[in-house]
């Protein structure tokens, strides 16, 4: 007898020990002194928040008067699956030498791809997978492309020198990384380098990119950027989106 139960996308909810009984593990920092208090504080603070029957798990004192909780709780809510819709870079990624032949073929010329970490953000983890030759999980990094001249300006770029540099090399692409995201610095940051190639006149002569760990695709369209490329991301599926997009446009 086949005991697997049937998932109805149209109601799905949290997965813990059995299908749907809407199990869920949530963590959270308060800021009030480790005790019976705290831990009855979490509980009503999850049970606000609809879980049913909350049990907190574990509870840790941070000092200085924080706590950290894991509480378990019952979701009692639901999602529709079969209607969601994620905006997306909607191009099927090629491989690197499938980019390079597409470059050769329909580009004709070498391509020039400035990158940096900018603003405050000091974090070249994200930028240095896309641009590094090494790259990152298997998939070499834009220096390692024939067909295109990758610069990496590094961490803490100013946006006034990116956009200097991208002039100077008469780049085709700029490509902006985002770690340092607290407080949404990253918002007016972005939204500041898309002004200052606006300003410059030459936003609709460049393809521009962002991404990092809080960068969807649909939050760089509302910033004005081409695409956004979030976590799972790697220099294929940038370097397709650029030779296409330089297609696309005409930016031959």
């Amino acid at each position: 007898m086949n005991n697997i139960q049937k998932v109805d996308l149209t109601k799905i909810k949290p997965y813990g020990d059995t299908l749907n009984d809407g199990m869920v593990q949530l963590s959270f920092t308060l800021p009030v002194p480790y005790g019976d208090e705290a831990k009855e504080a979490a509980r009503i603070l999850a049970r606000q928040m609809g879980f049913d029957e909350p049990n907190v798990v574990h509870a840790s004192d941070l000092g200085v008067g924080y706590t950290h909780f894991i509480v378990y709780g019952k979701c009692q809510h639901t999602v529709d699956f079969t209607r969601i819709e994620v905006p997306k870079v909607e191009v099927a990624s090629m491989a690197m030498e499938e980019v390079e032949e597409y470059i050769k073929r329909n580009i004709k010329r070498e391509i020039t791809i400035v990158g940096a970490c900018t603003g405050t953000d000091a974090h070249t983890v994200g930028i240095d997978a896309i641009m590094n030759m090494k790259g990152y999980a298997g998939h070499y990094g834009l220096e390692r492309y024939k067909g295109i001249d990758a610069i990496n300006m590094g961490s803490q770029v100013l946006n006034e020198e990116l956009v200097a540099r991208a002039i100077e090399e008469n780049a085709d692409a700029i490509l902006v990384s985002q770690v340092v995201t607290q407080k949404n610095v990253h918002i007016p940051n972005l939204t500041q380098l898309v002004e200052l190639l606006e300003a410059e006149g030459i936003r609709d002569k460049i393809v521009l990119c962002c991404g990092g760990p809080r960068i969807t695709h649909e939050l760089a369209k509302e910033l004005g950027y081409d695409a956004g490329f979030g976590t799972g991301s790697y220099a294929d599926d940038v370097a397709t989106f650029v030779v296409t997009e330089i297609v696309n446009r005409k930016l031959v």
